[in-house]
């Protein structure tokens, strides 16, 4: 199996980036292993997680997105029907499913450098490779590996203002207060979890 180059943006976890991690998220972020991405401003964006949890839980996502307005713009493009759309390309189309699951053996091929979870060793996340479930997860992968390594994603993050070419920040709403919508986010990033996971 070849070599995948390192992350391009991947940087030590400080005890800093946990404390800004708790607070986008409410709570603990778990099975921390590095930062994969970070916003503009320095604070954690894609968070790289083991592949098993500390309580010995499996867990399939680990390019994580944490960047709480980000996430909230991506939630409002998943609850326009996008996925579903987005689905249907990717059984119709064989050259976008052929990228597609290259970047589902390239998630695979990713998280086996971290480590190995058996009951979750062939899933990777978001849908892949045959259907889009969740955008928040392929933008983790998109954003942490950099433009071509995810071709939904690669779509759907240029819709968003301020993602791309650099990761703007929009932490901060000018009165000192982050924009973290934490309890909602939280809830919704807890779902996509469960159903990668299955």
């Amino acid at each position: 199996m070849s070599t995948l180059a390192p992350l391009p943006y991947d940087s030590p976890a400080t005890a800093a980036d946990h404390e800004v991690m708790r607070a986008q998220l409410g709570r603990e972020m778990r099975g921390v292993i590095s930062i994969a991405r970070r916003c503009g401003c320095g604070r954690p964006a894609v968070v790289r997680t083991s592949p098993r949890l500390e309580d010995g839980t499996p867990f399939p996502t680990s390019l994580y997105l944490t960047l709480p307005w980000l996430t909230l713009e991506i939630s409002r493009l998943e609850a326009t029907g996008l996925m579903a759309e987005l689905t249907e390309r990717v059984e119709q189309d064989s050259g976008l499913a052929a990228a597609y699951l290259g970047a589902h053996e390239r998630y695979l091929a990713r998280r086996a450098e971290i480590g190995d979870a058996e009951e979750v060793r062939h899933v990777s996340a978001g849908g892949m490779p045959t259907r889009v479930k969740c955008l928040h997860a392929l933008a983790g992968q998109a954003l942490a590996e950099g433009p071509g390594t995810n071709p939904i994603a690669d779509e759907v993050l240029p819709m968003i203002d301020g993602v791309l070419p650099e990761l703007l920040c929009r932490c901060d709403d000018g009165d000192g207060r982050t924009q973290d919508d934490a309890g909602a986010l939280d809830g919704a990033a807890d779902q996509d979890d469960a159903e990668e996971a299955r």
